[in-house]
C-alpha cells in the first residue's frame, strides 16, 4: 500500500485527551469525532489538512486513556498515517485494530518538517521525504498486521478471511 501527503508535526507525549478531548466524547460517530481531532493542540488542524496527509510526532504518542476514539478521530479526519518515535502501546493496538497505519521511525520523526511532502510504502516500511529527497526505514508490518490495515481494520480482516 502506498500513501502520499503533507506532513503535520506535533511534539512528544501527546495524550489521547489532546487527540480528542473528553468533552467531545458525547458521540461515537467517527465524522463527528474528526471535527475535534487535535483541537487543543491546533484549533484549525482539521480545517487545514487534506485527505491523505500524514501526522509526524515525537515520543509516546497516544499516551493516557485507552480510548479507541483517538485513532478513530485521526483516521476519520483524513490522516492516512502517523509516524512517531514511539507510540503508547494501547494506542498502537487500537490504531492497528481500526486499520490506521502507524510507523515507528525516530529518524523520520526528527528530520521531517511540517509541510514536507511524504510518500510511504507501507509494505516495505519505507518513508520518502520528497521535499528533502531523503528516505527513512521503519520496521515493516508482519503479514497479519498488513492484512488488518489493508482490509481497513480487524473486524473487516476477520470477516474477509
Amino acid at each position: 500500500m502506498k500513501l502520499h501527503g503533507n506532513a503535520w508535526k506535533f511534539g512528544d507525549h501527546i495524550d489521547t485527551d489532546v487527540i480528542i478531548p473528553a468533552r467531545y466524547l458525547t458521540s461515537s460517530d467517527p465524522m463527528e469525532l474528526a471535527k475535534y481531532c487535535m483541537i487543543d493542540g491546533d484549533a484549525d488542524f482539521t480545517k487545514k489538512i487534506k485527505k491523505g496527509d500524514i501526522m509526524v510526532v515525537g515520543v509516546n504518542f497516544g499516551c493516557g486513556s485507552s480510548r479507541e476514539h483517538a485513532p478513530i478521530a485521526i483516521k476519520a479526519a483524513g490522516i492516512s498515517c502517523v509516524i512517531a518515535k514511539t507510540f503508547a502501546r494501547i494506542f498502537y493496538r487500537n490504531s492497528i485494530n481500526i486499520g490506521l497505519p502507524i510507523l515507528e521511525c525516530p529518524e523520520a520523526s526528527d528530520k521531517i518538517s511540517e509541510g514536507d511532502v511524504i510518500d510511504i510504502d507501507l509494505d516495505k516500511g519505507l518513508i520518502t521525504n520528497v521535499t528533502k529527497n531523503e528516505q527513512y526505514q521503519a520496521a515493516e508490518f508482519p503479514p497479519f498486521m498488513q492484512d488488518i490495515i489493508n482490509k481497513n481494520g480487524l473486524i473487516n480482516s476477520i470477516k474477509k478471511s
